[in-house]
């Protein structure tokens, strides 16, 4: 069990302060690790600071800034550094989706979209994977989406930022190996969270996942924590440029 111990590690996880991202977050505070959120600020970001705080038994840093401005990315992770250090653990979450029918998408939801979903992992990991390849070591871990392989109606932008966001994965694993970093993706399914309340609450869409899945259901949020301690951890240390689909068997099914 050692392999997966993470006990004491620095970890960072961008659009932390709600959803799937402060899920993570937690799931990581419980092994053990020393988690720091991350987001625009507000009310958000503070509930999920005494969340998170009061199951660690210890305080929880946060560090805002916008993944979309590069001004700001450097800022915020210089500050990151000099206060605690150079983290062992990334995880590049934040993400938007919007939806329209491409004809219709307006060129604003697209850049932001691709901004948000793609190149802030870029602008996110490179000061990061420079820190971490001074020290010999790190595990960068990308959420992708089973979006990056499967298309849908209205969110093709969406599916490009995923796409792309898994080659990235691949081309920083392919840079950062002989640093021992490894650099792995996780694309979940269809999960119930805040993003997607207005598909999982239409009876409709979610008897279509239900259908669609063959484990017949929604994912549970804690059931990408297992995916994610072991891609965060030792146990994954010959493993790169991966994408690991925790999706009830979605993408394994016509």
């Amino acid at each position: 069990m050692n392999l997966f111990d993470v006990t004491g590690r620095l970890a960072l996880v961008t659009g932390s302060s709600r959803g799937l991202g402060l899920a993570l977050a937690t799931g990581l505070a419980d092994a053990g690790a020393r988690v720091v959120l991350h987001g625009r600020g507000g009310p958000a970001l503070a509930r999920a600071r005494d969340a998170v705080a009061e199951r660690a038994g210890t305080p929880v840093p946060a560090v805002e800034f916008d993944v979309t401005d590069t001004a700001a990315v450097r800022t915020g992770i210089e500050s990151l550094i000099a206060e605690h250090g150079v983290p062992d653990i990334l995880v590049n979450n934040a993400g938007v989706q919007r939806r329209a029918p491409i004809t219709e998408f307006a060129t604003d939801d697209w850049d932001e979209v691709i901004a948000t979903n793609l190149n802030s992992a870029f602008y996110v990991s490179r000061p990061i994977a420079r820190a971490m390849a001074e020290r010999g070591s790190g595990k960068i871990i990308n959420i992708g989406s089973v979006q990056s392989m499967l298309a849908r109606q209205t969110i093709a932008p969406y599916s490009a930022s995923k796409g792309g966001l898994v080659m990235l994965t691949k081309g920083l694993a392919a840079d950062l190996a002989r640093s021992n970093i490894q650099v792995n993706a996780i694309s979940p399914g269809y999960f119930a969270t805040e993003m997607n309340t207005a598909l999982w609450q239409d009876p409709e869409f979610d008897a279509w996942v239900r259908q669609r899945t063959p484990a017949q259901r929604w994912g549970k949020v804690e059931e990408l924590i297992g995916t994610l301690l072991y891609l965060a951890s030792d146990a994954s240390a010959f493993v790169s440029g991966q994408n690991i689909f925790v999706d009830g068997g979605m993408t394994s099914v016509v």
